[in-house]
């Protein structure tokens, strides 16, 4: 485990961070969603297959779970530790092209940074949060259009932060470039009615597809 500085609006803070080094070429950096933190088994099992898979990995936390909270603060707050994450996986294996997921949450704070500025070469969302559940008169795209750089969308067709689908596509079709890859039955956590796996085996089970998701 290591730490990263953060430079917040309010002052310098740390957070705390896993970096592995892989060797292939590639760093995957990997944020946690609202309600958890880095040691998620989710992210714990995709970071670990990514890093079977030869991929340089940076997971890390949001400094309000660092602080021992647990709702998210102000945006700004994130997209200034997405910047300062990002800087540290070149700092590390400077060659490396640096590719950002993201579960729910995490993956929306690599958006808005991205659309504001921040330089990486793909984003890849683990189940965006297009919505509140229930509430599609508050979609968040707006920013969407601006990214210009490649993004995945992994979803599950269940997810209720996507319904209806339709609305999802309309946000898709927005962006500049973009593609979707559905996981069948998939809630916002990749679970399946009727199929119990642990959490670990569900997010390695989405390596592979952000793996091929870099190769393109």
């Amino acid at each position: 485990m290591t730490t990263i500085q953060v430079d917040l609006p309010t002052g310098p803070t740390v957070v705390s961070a896993d970096w592995f080094s892989g060797g292939n070429g590639v760093t995957v950096l990997v944020a946690h969603g609202a309600g958890t933190g880095k040691d998620h088994p989710f992210l714990t099992g995709f970071t670990e297959a990514l890093g079977g898979l030869g991929f340089s990995t940076l997971r890390f936390n949001f400094p309000y779970v660092e602080q021992g909270r647990k709702m998210p603060g102000p945006a700004a707050h994130a997209t200034s530790t997405w910047r300062a994450a990002v800087a540290f996986a070149r700092a590390q294996e400077p060659g490396n092209s640096v590719w950002a997921t993201g579960k729910s949450y995490g993956g929306r704070m690599a958006s808005m940074a991205i659309a504001d500025g921040l330089v990486v070469d793909g984003l890849a969302y683990l189940g965006y949060p297009l919505h509140p559940p229930g509430r599609p008169e508050k979609p968040r795209v707006e920013h969407l259009p601006a990214i210009a750089v490649p993004q995945l969308f992994v979803e599950g067709t269940n997810d209720p932060f996507i319904q209806p689908i339709s609305q999802f596509e309309e946000a898709v079709a927005s962006c500049q470039d973009a593609r979707v890859v559905w996981i069948e039955g998939g809630g916002h956590t990749f679970e399946v009615k009727g199929q119990k796996r642990p959490a670990s085996e569900l997010g390695a089970s989405l390596a592979p597809i952000v793996a091929e998701f870099t190769r393109r």
